[in-house]
């Protein structure tokens, strides 16, 4: 039924910043009376990822909110707390402030964000990224962590 709602014909109920302050949320409503939330996002420059494989795509937003919530999204509460992993990830990627970035610089600004917010998250994420092999690896990098957290 979403799909048959235009948003020129609806009113603005409310307007709210999202708790992170990358988004604005509002709730609208139709002549019709059906409500719906809409929610705008800071339109970011281009920016090229450059592939393993050495081809060149245009960065996704949408591309790596899937490939989180896809690879580590049940160790999460809520869809909101990936989002918010994924908008601090897109933060990291522009701060570098250029306009290409490889993909393993992606997945190091994953890692990095997960290491901060869900430990559990950031071992699965990691045994994939980093390619463990063996038991040994997962044992390194929860040792590393632990070691961390003590400092």
């Amino acid at each position: 039924m979403a799909n048959n709602i235009k948003i020129g014909d609806s009113k603005v109920l409310e307007s709210r910043e999202t708790p992170d302050g990358t988004m604005i949320r509002r709730r609208r409503v139709t002549p019709e009376g059906k409500r719906f939330t809409t929610y705008e996002r800071i339109e970011m420059p281009a920016l090229v990822v450059l592939k393993r494989s050495g081809n060149r795509e245009q960065f996704d937003r949408d591309k790596l909110l899937t490939a989180v919530r896809r690879s580590v999204g049940k160790f999460f509460n809520s869809d909101m707390e990936v989002e918010d992993v994924v908008n601090k990830v897109v933060a990291r990627v522009y701060d570098l402030g250029r306009d290409e970035i490889e993909s393993k610089e992606i997945g190091q600004a994953i890692l990095d964000v997960l290491a901060e917010v869900n430990e559990v998250a950031y071992v699965r994420f990691a045994s994939v990224f980093l390619e463990f092999k063996n038991l040994e690896d997962f044992e390194s990098i929860i040792r590393s962590k632990r070691e961390e957290i003590k400092r």
